[in-house]
């Protein structure tokens, strides 16, 4: 059958057959088709890709997707090998062709910051793991993105940096929080919605903000249907019996678990109980939307969490590889590479957290990508107190997602969900997160059982590589080949000659 962008239909693939004629293969490998001086890899804007195992309609199976213009145009599902079509095909065999990823959540810390990670690295990495559209946080830029002004100096800072599309979150700080006409300023200039801390950040030109500032923010995104993303951790008014008492070793990361305990998570919600109210339907913030980023704990938090979302909060969360892949029990001491904010926790809780994403709880996944400069991870010293926190993971997301899940037996179609379609549905992209007649052509192609060590001679496209927690591990799932917009920007370990990648802005 044949689903057409034009006629909005699924169509049987002998009705189009008689108006196909030959075409040109390409078996993949393809080095010796490929070319690199423009925006793609490959000299056509008009083709067809095809494998026995694509996602799309709701189902794996072999299927053959035209792109034209960018766009999805149709897609042939089925027996596609009996018919020969009339442009290009790329044949991939049995690799698994999905939509593209989609990262709400990464720091790639331009302008001001390009020496921590930068657009064009930060992209080039994104393109080589399958990711197709990041957003990017507000910090740690300099300046953080909190007015039009700062969106525009972002903005200048990516133009031809750019390997995949990149949208951007704007910040909710007490300076904005409290007045109206700067937060829509803000959100009319593009921002796909608001980020926010309820601890210090760590960044002096990004301050936390409380409940109040959280509230009256709402009001002003309501007006916009635009999520605020929150990093939900909060200094109990009551220390827990967890925390930091007397003199402890900083080189143990049980130290630093203690030092932010689950009680921080847990007290964040509790305080965001008013806010999450005024998001369900008659609320004072009705059309707005809560987003927990990067959710840790997945005790008494979750739990809360599921509360509010049973009650009608409109609310999403999110987690992040690291915290699936690894546990507290893990982490050598000194090996501030696992540093991150909330804390890696025990491995109940990541079985927790696993059991909460299988049931749905938990609605998608996000790197929170966060690197550094090497000297600032303080690896020499070990110092867990001092290090700067952050995973360094964005190249990597998806054959950790998948090494990983297998144990828990996931789909490539709950892969897609997490990674495509919820993020898409979060950043209000209508037309990316599914491979589907008329959808941008963003769109990854990659072998789930080749398996591969990142060791010291695998290509990392990351500014600084040492940095990565994830270094040393056994994964599976190689990407093969990335499309953006139907541009062929990474195959066979090779990037386009030219950063072809749109910034997403909000309309």
């Amino acid at each position: 059958m044949v689903a057409s962008a034009a006629s909005g239909k699924v169509l049987p693939l002998l009705a189009v057959a008689a108006a196909l004629a030959a075409a040109l293969l390409y078996a993949a490998p393809f080095s010796k088709s490929l070319g690199g001086e423009g925006c793609s890899l490959l000299p056509h804007d008009h083709f067809w890709i095809a494998s026995e195992r694509v996602v799309t309609l709701g189902r794996v199976g072999p299927a053959a997707v035209e792109v034209k213009g960018g766009l999805i145009n149709a897609i042939a599902v089925g027996d596609y090998r009996s018919f020969v079509l009339r442009r290009p095909i790329l044949d991939y065999g049995d690799a698994v062709i999905m939509p593209g990823l989609i990262d709400v959540h990464a720091h790639l810390d331009e302008p001001g910051r390009a020496e921590w990670e930068g657009f064009s690295t930060g992209t080039r990495a994104a393109a080589a793991g399958g990711i197709t559209t990041l957003v990017d946080m507000p910090l740690n830029s300099f300046p953080s993105t909190v007015s039009e002004e700062t969106l525009k100096l972002k903005l200048d800072a990516a133009r031809d940096k750019l390997y995949v599309d990149v949208g951007f979150w704007g910040g909710l700080v007490p300076e904005n929080a409290m007045d109206p006409s700067k937060l829509e300023s803000l959100l009319n200039a593009g921002v796909l919605g608001l980020k926010s801390f309820m601890c210090p950040s760590g960044i002096n030109d990004f301050p936390m903000t409380n409940s109040t500032h959280i509230e009256e923010g709402l009001v002003t995104l309501a007006k916009y249907k635009r999520p605020l993303l929150i990093h939900a951790e909060r200094i109990p008014d009551v220390a827990s019996d967890e925390e930091l008492d007397g003199e402890l070793d900083p080189r143990s990361y049980a130290t630093y678990l203690k030092s932010r305990p689950a009680t921080w998570e847990e007290s964040a919600i509790r305080d965001l109980k008013r806010a999450m109210k005024d998001t369900e339907v008659g609320g004072r913030s009705e059309g707005a939307q809560l987003h927990i980023v990067h959710l840790s704990d997945a005790e008494t938090t979750l739990e809360l969490l599921k509360d509010a979302k049973h009650s009608g909060a409109k609310l999403s969360i999110e987690t992040c590889p690291h915290y699936l892949a690894f546990s507290a029990e893990e982490v050598a001491d000194g090996d501030t590479r696992f540093k991150c904010s909330p804390p890696i926790r025990d491995a109940a809780n990541k079985e927790n957290l696993w059991e909460a994403l299988l049931d749905g709880h938990i609605d998608m996944l996000s790197s929170d990508h966060s690197p550094s400069t090497p000297d600032l991870k303080l690896m020499e010293e070990g110092n867990f107190l001092k290090a700067w926190g952050g995973i360094s993971s964005l190249q990597f997301v998806l054959p950790i997602t998948w090494s990983h899940g297998q144990k828990y037996g996931i789909t490539l179609n709950q892969l897609v969900s997490w990674w495509s379609e919820k993020p898409a549905e979060l950043a209000g992209q209508k037309n990316k997160g599914s491979i589907l007649p008329g959808y941008h052509a963003d769109i990854v192609v990659w072998k789930p059982e080749t398996q591969f060590r990142l060791d010291d001679i695998h290509t990392v496209y990351h500014k600084h590589r040492n940095i990565s927690a994830y270094l040393g591990s056994e994964l599976s799932g190689k990407v093969l080949s990335t499309f953006v917009r139907g541009n062929l920007v990474f195959a066979e370990g090779k990037h386009a000659g030219a950063a072809c990648g749109v910034p997403i802005l909000a309309k």
